[in-house]
């Protein structure tokens, strides 16, 4: 086992898995996971209504909007429809990179490395604080000179500081051609979406997992996609983006066009 990983403590990538019905995870991960459950009882419907907003995302990004690159930062433990085999279904000769810096992600990274043979998966352990190493190291496999989606769904909350999230996104998407989107999405504590709920259960996680997390109004959300064309329909609840039906939950989506 790698010696980074503990099992002492809940980690946000094994809890994760535990809500979206995986194995890959501890009795702590189970134990602190029901503990937030019960201060948040929607949340396991968050962790499925993320996932299922990447489906949607990555489905128009590689079939409408004819994007081949994708970058996915802050990847998390493998599940069903990761992002190359939703691109590939549609594009197989899409080419994706995956960056985590989490020891837990990268013993399970080589389930994230098939790919159709017309296409390319390929892990960067990587840590979204630093940008320019992800930038470099992801250089290898895609090119810079075409567009680029890049996905950060669920990771800028493990970025406390609003302004350091802020230049995180901005120097990658600096980096990368017109024609290149950005998809994200956030947890909040804003009543509208009934946030209301994640103030104690992130109170609770804070104190008994790690990473340590944060949530964010819609202006703050909002301020990540400065300089970036939003598409339809706006900011709204994840769940909620193209799927204008489903029911809401305490979590902002959004994707973006650089132009």
């Amino acid at each position: 086992m790698n010696d980074r990983i503990r099992t002492d403590i809940a980690h946000n990538a094994r809890v994760w898995n535990y809500w979206l019905g995986g194995k890959d995870n501890y009795p702590v991960d189970r134990e602190v996971g029901d503990r937030v459950t019960s201060f948040h009882p929607g949340i396991g419907e968050v962790a499925r209504a993320d996932r299922a907003f990447l489906g949607r995302a990555v489905t128009y990004l590689a079939a409408e909007a004819g994007i081949r690159q994708f970058l996915d930062i802050g990847t998390g433990l493998p599940t069903a429809d990761n992002t190359h085999e939703v691109a590939q279904r549609v594009a197989p000769d899409a080419r994706v990179v995956y960056v985590d810096n989490d020891p837990i992600v990268l013993t399970h990274a080589r389930a994230l490395l098939t790919s159709a043979p017309e296409g390319v998966t390929e892990y960067v352990d990587a840590d979204a604080h630093d940008p320019e190493e992800i930038l470099a190291a992801a250089g290898r496999t895609l090119d810079f000179g075409r567009p680029v989606a890049v996905l950060m769904l669920g990771i800028l909350n493990f970025v406390l500081d609003t302004a350091e999230a802020g230049r995180i996104v901005r120097t990658v998407m600096g980096a990368l051609p017109p024609g290149s989107h950005l998809v994200l999405t956030h947890p909040t504590y804003d009543a509208e979406l009934g946030g209301e709920a994640n103030v104690a259960a992130m109170e609770f996680w804070n104190a008994h997992a790690t990473p340590p997390i944060t949530a964010r109004s819609r202006a703050e959300f909002a301020s990540f996609l400065e300089g970036l064309e939003l598409l339809e329909p706006g900011i709204v609840s994840c769940a909620r983006w193209r799927a204008p039906q489903a029911p809401e939950v305490a979590q902002y989506g959004a994707v973006a066009r650089k132009n």
